[in-house]
This record gives C-alpha cells, structure tokens and sequence, in this order.
C-alpha cells in the first residue's frame, strides 16, 4: 500500500519522530500506520537502551504539597540534555511523577509507579525523548 505526505506528516504528529524515521517505518510496512508506530516504538526502545550507560546530568526538580501543607514531594528527574529538561512535555511528565506519588504515597522510589523498568518509566519518557531519565 503506498502512503503519502500527509501519512508521514500524521504519523510525526502521533509520535514526535523525525520525518525520514516516519518515512523509513512507512515504507517498511507498506504505510500501515499501526505497524509503523510499532516500529518506530522498537527503533526508540532499542536507541534508549544504547543511551543507558550516558549521564543524565541535566534535569528539573520539582516540589508539591497537598491543600494543607501537610504532606509534600520533592524529586528530581535528570535527562541527558537540556533541551529535553527544558520541553514542556518532559517538564509535564515531572509534574505528573509529582502528583503520582503524591497521590499514591510509596515510602520511596522502589514503591513508585515510577520505579526501574516500570511501564510508565519506559513509555512515557523514552517514546518521547529517545532518552532514560534518572529519578530520585
């Protein structure tokens, strides 16, 4: 099945990919859009996995407390570089680390939903930057 530039173009929307990976995970399952995001899924999962030995060095810290101020959250999640700390989707993935555990409470980061190798550590962050954060 061909595709055309208005494939590609809706496909760079759904993943944030770049616009020749698009093109390349199109061609390679005959523009099948779900089989396309499939691969550029593997494609980034098999990038962050070379990235695991770099530094995350850049990051943002973040801190909240509930209504009263009687409970609060400070953490800090590290990206390799300052250009993925400073995007509004990593700076909401912290936002969102924040209020996930504020809500669910865990006694440390190996109680979180956030903890290593969980779903949520390795969707949300590494589709969308190609890197692994650091949490703390």
């Amino acid at each position: 099945m061909a595709f055309t530039a208005q494939d590609v173009k809706t496909l760079r929307e759904r993943t944030g990919c770049g616009m020749m990976d698009c093109k390349k995970a199109l061609s390679q399952t005959d523009g099948d859009m779900e089989k396309a995001i499939d691969v550029l899924r593997e494609q980034g999962l098999a990038k962050a996995a070379k990235k695991a030995s770099r530094i995350a060095a850049e990051g943002v810290a973040f801190a909240i407390t509930n209504d009263d101020c009687t409970a609060g959250v400070a953490l800090e999640v590290n990206a390799e570089t300052d250009f993925v700390a400073k995007n509004a989707d990593f700076q909401g993935f912290v936002k969102t680390v924040a209020e996930t555990v504020m809500a669910e409470k865990p006694a440390d980061v190996a109680g979180s939903p956030y903890k290593e190798g969980s779903r949520h550590r390795n969707d949300s962050c590494r589709a969308s930057s190609g890197e692994d954060p650091d949490y703390r």
